[in-house]
């Protein structure tokens, strides 16, 4: 009798080729980390340039020009303007920051849980770390040299990316079924759409975040309070996390100033954290992104233990896109529930 293992080799060698696959995805992770914050660029490079095209009636490609202008003048002026008083700012909190590291490790070694607490905590002394990492010079150049070609790689992904966007979401869609071209299609639309709300959203969060927590520290006379608030500003792309890392630097300052001035300085993060979340958020809300904080938390969580600090800092947009994407495909195509479930707003233009 003859054996026919047509089958059952077709469906090896397809089991083979998945597992092959997905591991030269976990290889790789890192590089579609860098294609997703290219993606991301292009996002926000392609959003300006429409803009700008409508209002000032220019083609597509003089239109993306002029957005890529823009930016690289608004980079180099703030650069030129800030630049030098940052850099003063940042030289000073160097030197401040052990200063007032030793001065708490001070206060805490005259009580008993003070000195258990520094007992679990020694490996973070500042001076060693700063010392340690100073002094490896060849891993510091290294690790910069990385930094910089994965900016460049992202910058120039991002260029081509928003100068032809709808050949390479052309080109995901031809990799699904003929009958599900269409749902793919918007479903990518759509999260190109929310994504672009997000930054919106978030830029203005941002923004807000820099320019109280550095006007408020200025009004509290605490040193370097640009540094503190361009640190504060930053810290806002990952939210939850980032707000609560960039108070303890200045947190740490305003402790070798006194009980007082620390009460001072925690009272106003909190403050501006209030602000922008009872304020500024509602408001932007209602037009733009908002995704359930929980689930926000969660992914953050998430992407940082299994992606390190670039799954860390690409958490939020990630999370955008993965939501708008699971409930375009999934929760509607697969499940058929209605247009409106979920929280997030996604709708093409």
């Amino acid at each position: 009798m003859r054996l026919d293992i047509g089958p059952y080799a077709y469906r090896m060698l397809v089991t083979i080729l998945f597992a092959g696959f997905s591991l030269f995805l976990l290889r790789i992770v890192d590089v579609l980390l860098l294609a997703f914050a290219a993606v991301l660029l292009a996002v926000l490079l392609r959003g300006l340039a429409d803009w700008i095209g409508q209002r000032l009636h220019l083609s597509s490609g003089w239109a993306l020009a002029l957005a890529i202008l823009i930016l690289v003048v608004a980079i180099g002026g703030s650069v030129w303007l800030f630049g030098r008083e940052v850099s003063a700012q940042v030289d000073q909190l160097t030197g401040i920051l052990p200063e007032a590291w030793d001065k708490v490790r001070k206060r805490l070694q005259d009580h008993a849980w003070g000195r258990g607490l520094l007992r679990q905590i020694q490996d973070l002394d500042v001076r060693t770390l700063s010392e340690g990492v100073v002094s490896n010079v060849t891993s510091v150049v290294m690790t910069t040299l990385g930094a910089l070609g994965n900016f460049l790689l992202v910058v120039a992904g991002s260029v081509y990316l928003a100068v032809q966007p709808g050949l390479y979401r052309d080109g995901v869609v031809a990799l699904v079924p003929r009958d599900a071209e269409l749902r793919t299609r918007e479903a990518l639309d759509g999260a190109g759409y929310a994504l672009g709300q997000w930054l919106k959203g978030q830029v203005i969060a941002m923004a807000t975040i820099g320019i109280l927590t550095t006007f408020g520290l200025w009004l509290l006379g605490v040193p370097s309070a640009l540094a503190f608030g361009l640190l504060a500003g930053l810290a806002e792309f990952v939210p939850l996390v980032g707000p609560i890392a960039s108070a303890i630097p200045a947190l740490l300052v305003a402790s070798s100033s006194g009980l007082g001035t620390t009460l001072y300085v925690l009272g106003l993060y909190v403050l501006v954290q209030q602000i922008e979340s009872n304020v500024v958020t509602p408001l932007v809300a209602r037009k733009l992104i908002s995704i359930p904080p929980a689930l926000t938390l969660f992914a953050i969580v998430a992407m940082g233990l299994a992606f390190g600090a670039l799954g860390l800092l690409l958490a939020s947009p990630l999370t955008v896109v993965l939501f708008v994407l699971v409930r375009k495909l999934y929760v509607q195509a697969a499940l058929g529930k209605g247009e409106h479930a979920g929280a997030v707003d996604d709708r093409a233009r």
